[in-house]
């Protein structure tokens, strides 16, 4: 695909040099739906941003989008100052190569739904994969860090299980350190809590609560009110596309301006 060029000097670039993310008018149709119809939205570094919305309404494509597991229709998205997906030429904009993207995404951190370990390969092994693979740690180094990262999300004796040992609660903070071996900038989680039983939520928000406190850079989509609530910095929230209504918890989810955003929240609240 080929894009207008990126113009620094155009509004909207650069509203914050604090910004990690800044995402301008980006579009991302599937054949003839249009799933996203024009997202502005900035991330602060360190700043926890969660993003809410009754089911189709675009919010896991958009987070796809920052990394570029989904391609842009239209629009643009930078991360640290980096477009996504793209290179300037002759003053046009060309999609990279799979090799180059792929060295886009080692900052960037995703956690999904399900949790995606390799079945093949012990939680440590889960762990030690990309570091060793993608940034050609040593094994030791990556190991020892694996060990730390399992500390971390409260699993230190788990490195020899398989995920088919571990509960929902326990794979899905493995897909956590996984995500944290390769040293993001950036985290996505996309509903990381769905897919578990509800006594095992509270496992895994701990551990994100964790990763909040200590000042990482997070865009969460989540039906957990309660933890955008206490932990969000911005709430985001989303309805067919486009960002109905966006400021801090507290306001969106006590004193909606909007119309849908006041009927959702009564009916999740």
């Amino acid at each position: 695909m080929t894009v207008e060029k990126a113009n620094p000097d155009a509004e909207g670039w650069g509203q914050s040099t604090e910004a990690l993310v800044v995402a301008e008018n980006v579009h991302k149709n599937f054949g003839r739906l249009e799933v996203l119809k024009g997202i502005d939205l900035q991330v602060e570094r360190g700043e926890v941003m969660c993003i809410v919305g009754p089911s189709g309404s675009g919010k896991s494509t958009f987070l796809r989008c920052i990394n570029h597991l989904e391609k842009l229709t239209a629009g643009r998205l930078w991360v640290n100052g980096e477009l996504m997906g793209y290179k300037q030429k002759r003053g046009r904009l060309y999609e990279l190569r799979d090799t180059e993207i792929a060295v886009q995404r080692r900052d960037i951190g995703m956690v999904f739904q399900g949790f995606n370990l390799f079945p093949h390969l012990s939680v440590l092994g889960n762990i030690v994969e990309a570091p060793i693979q993608v940034k050609r740690t040593h094994r030791a180094e990556a190991t020892e860090r694996a060990l730390d990262l399992l500390d971390r999300v409260g699993l230190p004796d788990k490195a020899d299980d398989y995920p088919e040992q571990l509960s929902g609660g326990q794979q899905q903070r493995v897909a956590i350190a996984r995500a944290l071996a390769m040293d993001p900038e950036l985290m996505l989680f996309d509903e990381p809590t769905s897919a578990l039983d509800p006594e095992l939520v509270g496992e895994v928000l701990d551990v994100m609560r964790a990763l909040a406190e200590g000042g990482m850079t997070m865009v969460v989509v989540t039906h957990e009110m309660g933890f955008a609530r206490e932990v969000g910095d911005s709430l985001v929230f989303m309805d067919d596309g486009v960002v109905v209504e966006s400021g801090t918890p507290t306001q969106v989810l006590t004193d909606p301006w909007h119309e849908r955003t006041r009927s959702f929240f009564s009916k999740v609240l």
